[in-house]
């Protein structure tokens, strides 16, 4: 327990990359990642998650590669300006590291991009 709370308050310190182009990528405040957004549903429905807990497509949760379970997060999608609160439950997104975060369909909904599939989107940890 202690080592949970620990944590999930340490701080992050900000490195700074360099892009292809040899400029300094854009740097972002502790908490805060842009990138891309994937979204599951369908099949995915009542199976299992990395938290334990059954998928509902319908719930307002997310999976994350490294933020502990039951964080919640502000996802905006950028094209629209659109926002959700969200609870990390599950692992990923798998394969493409510039996607960043997978909502559920019901979020997903809710952010307008079932159709676009993939959006650029701001995560923010919500304190």
């Amino acid at each position: 327990m202690i080592a949970a709370f620990t944590a999930c308050t340490q701080t992050q310190k900000t490195a700074t990359k360099k892009t292809s182009s040899g400029k300094p990528a854009k740097q972002f405040p502790p908490g805060v990642q842009e990138g891309l957004a994937t979204w599951y549903g369908g099949n995915h429905h009542n199976g299992p998650t990395a938290s334990g807990e059954k998928f509902n497509k319908h719930a307002m949760t997310a999976a994350h590669r490294t933020l502990p379970m039951n964080t919640r997060v502000k996802v905006t999608n950028k094209k629209n300006g659109r926002s959700v609160e969200l609870r990390i439950n599950d692992r990923g997104p798998y394969g493409n590291r510039r996607r960043i975060i997978d909502v559920s369909e019901g979020a997903a909904k809710l952010l307008d991009m079932i159709e676009a599939g993939v959006v650029p989107v701001r995560v923010e940890v919500m304190r």
